[in-house]
Formats: C-alpha cells, sequence, structure tokens
C-alpha cells in the first residue's frame, strides 16, 4: 500500500484495520465506488468510517453496506445519507469470481482500505476473506509477538 510521497493526489481517507485480525484475506481487489457531490467532498476532509462494513453480492452487483461518510456542511439542498448502500464497480469476470467465492466457497467479501488513487478518484480496496476461529487469532497473535520477541533479542545481541 506504500506510494511515493511526492504524488499530492494519493490519501488514505479510512482504514478497516481489524479486519487482518479477525478474517484471513486469501486476495485483494481494487474497486471503484459510485459516490455523491457531497460525499466526494466529505471524504476529502477525512470523515468516513469502513470498519462495520461488508461488502455482498446481489443480483449481479457489488454493494458496500452499513459504511459511513459524514455529512457535509456546506451542502444545505444535496445531502447524502451517512449509512447508505454504495455500488462497488468491478468488472464482469471479477464479479463472477466474487459471486462464485461468496455463494458457493462461504468467503466473505472485506473492505479493506478506502483511498484516493494518484489521479484523485476514489477508490476501495476489497479482500476475498475467510473468518478465523478464536484459535486462529491467538496463533495469529502469539506469531507476531515472537517475532517482536526475535527482534529485540536480535537488536541486544549486535
Amino acid at each position: 500500500m506504500a506510494q511515493a510521497k511526492s504524488d499530492p493526489n494519493y490519501k488514505v481517507i479510512a482504514e478497516n484495520r481489524r479486519a487482518r485480525y479477525d478474517y484471513a484475506i486469501e486476495e485483494d481487489l481494487e474497486v471503484g465506488i459510485v459516490l455523491e457531490g457531497s460525499e466526494v467532498k466529505s471524504l476529502r476532509q477525512g470523515g468516513s468510517n469502513i470498519a462495520e462494513s461488508y461488502a455482498s453480492v446481489e443480483e449481479g452487483e457489488l454493494w458496500l453496506v452499513n459504511s459511513y461518510i459524514a455529512p457535509y456542511e456546506q451542502a444545505k439542498m444535496f445531502k447524502h445519507d451517512e449509512r447508505r448502500r454504495r455500488k462497488l464497480l468491478v468488472s464482469r469476470k471479477e464479479m463472477s469470481r466474487l459471486w462464485n467465492a461468496t455463494a458457493r466457497k462461504g468467503m466473505t467479501i472485506v473492505p479493506l482500505v478506502l483511498y484516493f488513487n494518484h489521479r484523485g478518484i476514489a477508490k476501495m480496496k476489497v479482500g476475498i476473506a475467510k473468518g478465523k476461529k478464536n484459535h486462529d487469532k491467538r496463533d495469529t497473535s502469539a506469531k507476531r509477538d515472537w517475532n517482536r520477541q526475535k527482534q529485540r533479542l536480535l537488536k541486544q545481541a549486535g
């Protein structure tokens, strides 16, 4: 996710940090998102949350459900609903792959990062994921702790 520091348009708006802890991400995919004008302006100010949201395939379309974009105060007449369902844009090939993963394999589509790309267009990175059990989460945290401990020991020895 690292981008050139000289790029003025690239900006991470919202990140779902808990997703990698709760889910085993099989693969990720960049998708477009259909937004209204007041939503884009609100995102440029940084008011959004995708932590409790998820994506679902319904009637051949991909939808982002339960994401929050703060209201834009300067929009008097054309305000947006903060928690409305937003359409995500993917190709037909990707759509069929996502539908196959969710319907047949029991996977979940989890939003990972919402950002403006280098051209200033709002994009979202979604992951095709399988939910972790509690013992898998404990294994992950144990490995992370061991790697930290190992780095400390190497730093002290060297």
